[in-house]
């Protein structure tokens, strides 16, 4: 823990991390809140899940090209724009009553407009600290993005069931801009401009390190966008205890994260942590009750941060840093598509076969998943005994004094 103290000391680091969360805990609520509001109106989880898909489509076709464009345009202009036209979008769905195709729409421009935090983020840490504390810190970030899952579903649940989906989806939209523009004002995102890539869009999935974290990202938040279903499933929109689960899980999740940081991160890391999410969730079918859920979901919960702590690792260290931001945005992508498919088969398959639909399709993405990780675990670069700084560019990167 000493080591998580040190890096919150170093300057500005405590803050950007704070400043990030804040306008991501959407990214927690939103979904959920979406899914929630849409099925109330039409009463079928499909139609939930269509919207959900459209959303996360939208954002996963954003993620390279926005990344790219703060590399072009600066990451303010583009954090700015995005912010607005996400934030009208998010309004137009809590207030304005639609056909499903309309909400599939505007759930789509609320996905493609959402703010590139994530990309720019990562993107400045390496220049905040030292390559020796870069892994630690994305261990951090990892871990402390938990935060977003335990507070946001909560939220969400509370207002949902206590006052109304609009207010959900209406709380998602103030944190959104506010969190938005406390870290659009962050000195560090003045700070650092990312060099424009020379390389045409896409050319970075030829990395083999890139394109396994992208499809190990699919197929973790497949996995968990499906037993988020599920468990709303169960549960229904009536009571607390989907919020309460989701909660435990993050926790589980955070202390799995700063468990786990320190340890070196060799070819068999994100299979091994993988193996971790798909016990849990093998677990959570044998019985649909709130405290076995409860179990299940801790044990996955442990593997959920160490997993994408060595994705963030294993992509920084493996390009240019003139390519991290649409890197990162490609794996935000990868991580989208598995939100968007893992909503929709779960919510058909849930009014298919009941809540248990939602447990299978958890299973099966957590076990592709594992297999993707062991099979080309050679793509996986050995961090052993070295940092995951990303590899230098040619030229000077311009730092704005």
């Amino acid at each position: 823990m000493s080591g998580y103290t040190d890096l919150l000391r170093t300057r500005g680091v405590a803050r950007i991390i704070a400043a990030q969360l804040t306008a991501r805990i959407p990214s927690g609520m939103i979904s959920l809140a979406f899914l929630i509001h849409i099925e109330k109106i039409f009463d079928s989880y499909g139609a939930a899940g269509l919207v959900l898909a459209a959303t996360s489509v939208g954002q996963a076709i954003a993620g390279p090209l926005t990344s790219r464009w703060m590399g072009r345009l600066g990451m303010r202009p583009v954090l700015i724009t995005t912010l607005i036209v996400c934030t009208a979008g998010i309004a137009l769905i809590a207030f304005v009553i639609m056909p499903l195709w309309l909400f599939m729409v505007v759930g789509f421009v609320v996905g493609i407009s959402t703010p590139p935090i994530q990309p720019a983020v990562r993107t400045i840490y390496p220049k905040m600290v030292t390559g020796r504390q870069l892994t630690p810190l994305f261990s951090l970030d990892a871990s402390a993005q938990e935060i977003i899952w335990v507070m946001g579903p909560v939220i969400t649940v509370v207002l949902a069931t206590q006052v109304s989906s609009v207010a959900a989806i209406t709380v998602a939209g103030l944190f959104l801009v506010g969190g938005g523009i406390w870290f659009i004002a962050s000195p560090e995102v003045g700070k650092v401009r990312i060099p424009r890539s020379r390389r045409r869009i896409g050319v970075v999935l030829k990395n083999r390190a890139v394109l396994l974290a992208t499809a190990s990202g699919f197929l973790l938040v497949g996995a968990a966008a499906s037993i988020e279903v599920g468990v709303v499933a169960v549960f229904g929109e009536g009571g607390a205890e989907a919020g309460i689960l989701f909660g435990i899980w993050a926790i589980a999740s955070l202390i799995g994260g700063l468990s786990m940081g320190h340890l070196p991160i060799g070819p068999w890391a994100l299979a091994r942590r993988f193996a971790i999410v798909l016990v849990g969730m093998a677990m959570a079918p044998f019985a649909l009750e709130f405290w076995w859920l409860a179990f299940a979901l801790v044990v996955a919960g442990i593997g959920l941060a160490p997993v994408l702590a060595v994705m963030f690792a294993i992509v920084s260290a493996s390009v240019k840093f003139s390519d991290t931001a649409e890197a990162y945005g490609w794996l935000g992508t990868g991580q989208l598509i598995g939100a968007a498919l893992g909503s929709a088969i779960a919510g058909f398959l849930i009014d298919d076969l009941g809540p248990i639909g939602g447990f299978y399709a958890a299973i099966a993405f957590a076990a592709a998943g594992l297999l993707v990780a062991s099979v080309f675990h050679r793509w996986h670069p050995d961090l052993r005994g070295r940092d995951a700084s990303p590899i230098p560019d040619t030229e000077p990167v311009q730092v704005v004094s």
